[in-house]
């Protein structure tokens, strides 16, 4: 009887260690994505830009690129970005405690607070205008 409860609580203490290790090993693969995640935005900014000069995209008050009329023109890079926005937001929740979504908010008014001029922004009532 002791020797089967002492090996269950080996058992036990194993299984903690092993999800202990497991943890410690995936905290640097997540933030190692997220500097991965932040290098492919930043490489995508000049064709975005490009995008957005040309009125086909435009920032949305969640913190996220839409499409403006019907050109689906830089869908690939669009919905690559929208992606990595995504995990971002994700990123920064877990962090902050605040929902992905609150997140989102707060980064488009940021976005829209410094975007140039010509840009299409959503404002939070959802109208669009181009700044």
């Amino acid at each position: 009887m002791r020797n089967n409860l002492a090996a269950e609580m080996l058992k036990g203490v194993v299984a903690v260690m092993v999800m202990c290790v497991s943890f410690s090993f995936a905290m640097p693969v997540q933030a190692g994505n997220i500097q991965q995640v932040k290098a492919a935005m930043k490489a995508r900014i000049p064709e975005l830009n490009h995008l957005k000069q040309k009125g086909i995209i435009g920032e949305d008050n969640r913190g996220f690129l839409a499409f403006r009329g019907s050109s689906r023109e830089g869908a690939d890079i669009v919905a690559a970005e929208n992606r990595d926005r995504q995990t971002v937001y994700r990123a920064i929740a877990a962090k902050t405690g605040a929902s992905p979504d609150d997140v989102g908010r707060r980064r488009a008014k940021k976005i829209a607070e410094i975007a140039p001029r010509g840009v299409w922004i959503q404002a939070p009532d959802g109208r669009w205008y181009r700044k």
